[in-house]
């Protein structure tokens, strides 16, 4: 089974735009729906936090410490559509440095849900 961690825009989902927090995003990947389309292990969910600095470091720190090898990384819906943009960095810039960083291919967007 595939092992995946999924990071998720904590200013959506801290001030309520539409997005609750992980639960739509854990369900997608439980139910095999979405971008999910092959069984999935959720090892971690991170919560990206303005600016954004800490994000990759806090995932290769879950990955340490979880000791367990990810075969992906999923960009939440929620962050991948974010309107307004993340003023910090562009969706190419973030696919690009988690991949620099990790090694990891990076999936854009978790669930088709409203």
């Amino acid at each position: 089974m595939k092992k995946v961690a999924i990071i998720g825009c904590g200013a959506y989902m801290d001030a309520g735009y539409g997005c609750p927090g992980e639960w739509r995003c854990l369900k997608a990947a439980a139910m095999g729906e979405g971008k999910f389309s092959e069984p999935v292990q959720v090892t971690g969910f991170i919560k990206c936090e303005c600016p954004g600095r800490s994000t990759v470091p806090n995932l290769g720190l879950a990955m340490k410490m979880s000791d367990i090898k990810l075969d992906a990384v999923y960009l939440s819906s929620c962050m991948v559509g974010a309107k307004p943009d993340c003023p910090y960095m562009t969706l190419e810039d973030k696919v690009a440095f988690i991949k620099e960083k990790t090694g990891l291919p990076v999936v854009l967007g978790t669930h088709d849900y409203h």
